[in-house]
């Protein structure tokens, strides 16, 4: 058996995090592996109640299966259910990797110098992992690209569905840098949006505060009915009409939690595709309940939401160059303004 006596990495959600070192020959290297310290308060615990604590998703035959032969304390000894912990062991399991689904992984770069590379990230693929994907992110792609040493680091994130300009810092200077032009509000943002009917006017602000829903079980909804909210505003501009849709240019001019699909729903419009903000309240819980169904699609109007980042505009922070980034409106958006 291989010692186990690598360096530790800061921890994260749950006190768990992914753990790169020497694994037991027998343990696939596609399996993940997960290192749990045990801290004060957990000392006397048996290992399986500790790590059902630790991971609540996992049922109590998969934690026993887990136990049984793929688990292990920091010197590389086995870990069996019955043991009792101590304060400052740590317990390393590895777990078969979920199905993950299937997404578009054709990163384009469309912006790279010393300092920065900005990445055209396509729709459905998130930026970090969840509880459903890890590989097929982008994270884990610019990894795959650049090494895990060298792995641009995001400066900003973008919903899983929103396709568009992802820019990414080469150095812990650039990505700092960059980051804190984000926060000044230095950074000029500009997303292409096609929307179900007309804005009246056809060019304008909204300006109008945001909060949680309070009205909605779904926690992740946000709302413009409470006076008390962040402060929020957005421009915008139609671009171009078919029959029933828009293609408006957005410029958030704060960056509030799902700022242009909120405004656009304070105007009475949805985001075309936008399956949280919907006129039907089922369904969003019905795409979490199916996934992503014919059925779905065809009560969004798309697959996805149709929010697209078209433009970042900034003066770099290491040349003082006005610096622009474009990105046209996808393939997949065109269509729906036929």
């Amino acid at each position: 058996m291989e010692s186990h006596n690598s360096k530790l990495l800061p921890c994260c959600r749950f006190d768990i995090f992914l753990k790169m070192i020497d694994r037991p020959q027998h343990i696939p290297e596609e399996y993940l592996e997960l290192t749990i310290p045990v801290v004060k308060e957990f000392a006397g615990w048996r290992a399986d109640r500790f790590v059902a604590h630790k991971i609540p998703r996992l049922s109590r035959n998969k934690v026993q299966r887990i136990l049984k032969s793929l688990a292990f304390d920091q010197t590389g000894k086995p870990i069996k259910p019955n043991r009792m912990l101590r304060t400052d062991d740590v317990v390393i399991l590895y777990k078969e990797p979920p199905d993950e689904p299937e997404v578009c992984k054709d990163i384009q770069i469309i912006y790279e110098d010393d300092w920065y590379i900005a990445v055209d990230k396509p729709p459905r693929l998130p930026v970090h992992p969840t509880a459903k994907y890890l590989k097929n992110t982008l994270t884990y792609l610019l990894e795959e690209m650049y090494g895990a040493k060298n792995r641009p680091q995001l400066v900003h994130r973008l919903d899983a569905e929103t396709s568009g300009i992802v820019l990414c810092g080469k150095t812990l200077d650039s990505e700092r840098a960059a980051k804190g032009l984000f926060a000044r509000r230095k950074v000029q943002k500009e997303y292409l949006a096609i929307i179900d009917g007309f804005l009246e006017p056809e060019k304008g602000r909204i300006e109008a505060p945001i909060s949680p829903d309070p009205t909605t079980i779904i926690k992740a909804r946000m709302w413009t009915g409470d006076p008390e909210g962040l402060p929020a505003l957005t421009e915008y501009e139609t671009l171009k009409k078919s029959d029933t849709r828009s293609l408006l240019l957005m410029k958030p001019r704060t960056g509030r939690q799902h700022q242009l699909r909120v405004h656009l729903r304070h105007m009475g419009h949805i985001i075309v595709g936008d399956k949280l903000y919907a006129e039907d309240p089922e369904l969003f819980l019905d795409y979490m309940q199916e996934g992503l169904s014919d059925s779905i699609i065809t009560r969004a109007g798309h697959f996805r939401q149709a929010l697209h980042a078209h433009k970042l505009r900034f003066c770099h922070p290491f040349t003082g160059e006005e610096t622009e980034i474009l990105s046209p409106l996808p393939a997949d958006m065109q269509p729906l303004l036929i």
